[in-house]
C-alpha cells in the first residue's frame, strides 16, 4: 500500500470518527457523561490507528531508502567497472 493510500485512508477513518462523534452528540440517548466517555474512547481510538498509521509509513520510508541508497551503490559499481572496462 502506497503512502498516499494509507493517507488517503487514514483521512476517511478521520472523517468517520468525527461525523460518528457529532451524531453520536445529536442523537445519544445516553446521558452526557456516558456520550463524553465514548466519544473519549473513540478520540482515543483514532489517536491510536495515526500512531500506528505514522510508524507504519515511517518504517516503509526507511525500508524504501534503504533499497534506494543500495541500489545507487550498486549503479555507481557498475559504472566504475565499465569506466574501467572503456579505458582498457
Amino acid at each position: 500500500m502506497s503512502a498516499e493510500e494509507t493517507s488517503g485512508k487514514l483521512m476517511w477513518f478521520l472523517a468517520g470518527v468525527a461525523l460518528g462523534a457529532g451524531i453520536a452528540l445529536l442523537y445519544a440517548p445516553a446521558s452526557g457523561l456516558q456520550t463524553r466517555r465514548y466519544i473519549t474512547k473513540k478520540t482515543e481510538q483514532g489517536r491510536e490507528a495515526l500512531r500506528e498509521t505514522g510508524k507504519d509509513l515511517l518504517d516503509r520510508g526507511r525500508e524504501y531508502y534503504e533499497k534506494g541508497r543500495k541500489l545507487a551503490e550498486e549503479a555507481g559499481e557498475l559504472f566504475d567497472r565499465g569506466r574501467k572496462l572503456v579505458k582498457g
